[in-house]
């Protein structure tokens, strides 16, 4: 088992300044693979590579602090860096620990946002490269596999991932609750801040209908507009836009409200009671508070969405400890397939040397009978296989069951002694 490693770095030991100088874009990835393949330190390995984290997931030929050496040199030499500038920002896990580490990372519990679900698809692309490179072999693809049905364990039977913690993502979770769906439905834009494009971002996710862009200065209404395939529109028209518009997202740099409260009841009754849902991102505002008090309106400025934030991220936390669990399972289910393949070996050459004998044994018996149908042959045969598996079921079981493990090395010995596994393999005399 220690000869699973992960060595890596990421945003909780590096900043992003070094980060960056280590990261490996999709292109760079594949020649990586065979330049550390090429040592032959490293049986096995897949390159993950984020913006928050690059990590080298590497089974050892035979000695771990070889394949650990071998892979910090890797980095400094493909990245044209001093290992001394980031050594001490690696960090090294190894065997047992590897193994959480990694179903930690895909379940997305290491991740700067806990219950981020894009690192899953990093990890799923990381592995998809190494196949292709076929850097990847019995010990890390069984692993891959086991990491992407953790992650997809904690994802369905936690809810880490069911509750908003950024501001943006926040008010379109208020949005659907206030409109059960944002398909078709129209935003108008104000301003350019970023919190506010991130949220127009997630609202076409969400299949909003239309998007328009307003801004005082008319240009970069044009450019955000067509970036979200929308309408620019000059600000004097926002009036009679909130007739029309369903989410108002503004985020200015206005020193007053950009819109008052009786500029919006003199809309009303041309809305015909539908909702009416501003998201003010804005500090100082940019929505008069009052207009909350209005029928069928809804405002939310940045604290009640930082609100809604810590809240979330106090469940996600709550979460988090039923997916630790989960994967604590996960790592002793590993470790007891890890173990298993120390006796695959001994059981393979046990079978073997049996049905051997049994096979040459009863070729003689038959060699001296005569009149025997090649049906009635075939019987005797298949008959003299069912009574090795049945003897040789319970040594087997054993061999694998839990009980041999707490002396494997001494179980697996004897087994060979007492059939001789590793001398005469054909256990016939001449």
């Amino acid at each position: 088992m220690n000869k699973i490693l992960i060595l890596g770095l990421n945003h909780k030991t590096a900043p992003v300044e070094v980060r960056e100088c280590l990261a490996f874009s999709e292109a760079d990835t594949e020649m990586a693979l065979e330049k550390l393949m090429a040592d032959p330190a490293i049986a096995e390995s897949v390159l993950l590579s984020t913006c928050n984290r690059v990590e080298l997931i590497m089974t050892a030929a035979s000695d771990p602090a070889g394949a650990v050496a071998a892979a910090k040199q890797f980095l400094a030499a493909s990245r044209q860096l001093e290992l001394e500038k980031f050594e001490t920002a690696l960090y090294l896990h190894q065997g047992q620990e590897a193994v959480r580490h990694l179903f930690r990372v895909a379940s997305s519990l290491d991740s700067m946002m806990v219950g981020e679900p894009q690192i899953l698809g990093q990890i799923k692309e990381a592995y998809r490269t190494a196949t292709i490179k076929k850097t990847s072999g019995v010990i890390l693809n069984r692993l891959l596999h086991r990491a992407f049905f953790v992650a997809k364990r904690v994802r369905s039977e936690t809810g880490i991932g069911d509750h908003a913690v950024s501001i943006s993502y926040a008010a379109i979770e208020l949005g659907r609750k206030i409109f059960g769906s944002l398909a078709g439905k129209r935003v108008l834009m104000i301003g350019a801040g970023e919190m506010a494009e991130l949220a127009v971002e997630h609202l076409i996710r969400n299949k909003v209908e239309h998007v328009e862009v307003a801004n005082r200065t008319f240009e970069r209404a044009v450019i955000l507009a067509r970036r979200y395939r929308g309408n620019p529109i000059q600000m004097d028209e926002i009036d009679q836009r909130l007739i029309e518009a369903d989410i108002i997202i503004s985020s200015t740099g206005a020193p007053d409200y950009v819109i008052k409260r009786d500029q919006v009841k003199s809309i009303l009754r041309k809305r015909r009671n539908r909702p009416l849902f501003f998201i003010d991102i804005a500090v100082p505002r940019d929505i008069d508070p009052r207009i909350n008090r209005l029928g069928n309106v809804f405002v939310y400025d940045i604290d009640d969405l930082k609100g809604v934030v810590e809240e979330n991220v106090a469940d996600r936390q709550k979460e988090a400890l039923k997916a630790e669990r989960i994967i604590d399972e996960a790592v002793i289910s590993f470790s007891k397939w890890y173990a298993s393949l120390d006796v695959v070996p001994t059981i393979v050459a046990l079978r073997d040397k049996c049905h051997a004998v049994a096979r040459q044994e009863v070729e003689k018996t038959l060699h001296s009978i005569s009149g025997l149908s090649e049906r009635e042959r075939h019987s005797i045969f298949k008959m003299t296989e069912v009574i090795v598996n049945k003897i040789l079921h319970e040594p087997t079981a054993y061999l694998k069951s839990e009980g041999c493990y707490g002396n494997k090395t001494a179980s697996i010995d004897i087994a060979r002694k007492l059939f001789n596994l590793d001398g005469n393999q054909d256990g016939i005399e001449k």
